[in-house]
């Protein structure tokens, strides 16, 4: 009998949609059943986005505030796997992957059903996974996978693109000068190889080992200062978000956010790796790898 796969996602640009095809084509090839399901709101977010609506999700995304999906059905009620495909805002899920993972359709064929995580990224995506493991584990699923593509790019470089992106729709050099932003095509082809891997432990129902065969092929690399930089944003965040979201007029308080993120991105995250750097990084290794280990395990 064929196996069953689910690849079920939230995707604005489609870049994600992308990672999922090249990730599931080896299993198409080989004769495996593999349903996906692009998952839209009721009212969805519109790309590209304006600089108000996009900052005005901010607190939402902290504080995991639903939205109503638009309905969906799955064709069956038990898969042999299910890939989950989510975004990162605000070093959060997504709005709508947040709201996906509270629908009692795809909780109904969790329970008890081996999972992998995808997602594509600009860079800092180790918040939001912590959260998307927690919702895993709540819905009584069995992690088995993690795959995490990001825009290889210095960070300074991927701010300026993915916005470029994001307000103007346009994934292409921005002023000829910058490279195009997103995931390099190149790696998102490159996820053919972790199907390829995925497909053998398929076969046999037999997930262990996988992640450490999909680390291998680099599906997951962690880039020091990026989490240095993002284990202490997503505390900060969390702070505006709780603030902004007490506040009758959020309007200027969302503004305020948005320097405040252009502030800490230019001058408060050099100052945060060189205070690393100095006080830190070479004096403390075993601290560095326990926290490197917590954020590349699965449970």
């Amino acid at each position: 009998m064929s196996k069953k796969v689910l690849a079920i996602y939230y995707s604005q640009s489609g870049q994600l949609g992308e990672i999922i095809d090249n990730l599931t084509e080896p299993l198409i090839a080989e004769g495996v059943s593999v349903e996906k399901v692009r998952v839209k709101p009721v009212t969805d977010f519109t790309f590209p986005w304006t600089g108000d609506s996009f900052f005005s999700v901010m607190p939402n995304c902290q504080l995991d505030v639903p939205v109503e999906l638009q309905p969906f059905e799955l064709k069956e009620t038990k898969y042999d796997l299910v890939i989950l495909g989510y975004q990162a805002w605000f070093l959060s899920p997504s709005i709508p992957f947040n709201s996906l993972m509270n629908t009692s359709t795809l909780k109904s064929v969790l329970k008890d059903t081996p999972v992998i995580t995808v997602t594509g990224a600009r860079n800092m995506w180790l918040s939001a996974f912590i959260r998307v493991k927690k919702l895993i584990k709540a819905a009584q699923a069995n992690h088995v996978g993690n795959i995490a593509l990001v825009d290889t790019h210095p960070n300074p470089v991927s701010f300026v693109t993915i916005f470029h992106w994001m307000l103007h729709g346009k994934k292409d050099r921005y002023l000829n000068i910058f490279p195009p932003p997103g995931v390099p095509a190149a790696d998102i082809e490159h996820t053919k190889v972790f199907g390829a891997s995925v497909l053998s432990h398929l076969q046999t129902n037999n997930w262990d080992g996988l992640q450490d065969e999909l680390d291998n092929n680099k599906a997951v690399v962690l880039n020091y200062n990026l989490m240095v930089i993002e284990s202490t944003a997503s505390k900060i965040f969390r702070v505006w978000a709780n603030f902004i979201a007490k506040r009758k007029n959020k309007l200027p308080w969302i503004s305020a956010f948005k320097y405040y993120l252009l502030i800490a991105f230019f001058v408060g995250a050099p100052i945060l790796i060189t205070l690393d750097g100095i006080f830190f990084r070479f004096f403390t290794p075993k601290r560095i790898r326990a926290k490197k280990q917590y954020y590349l395990n699965l449970n």
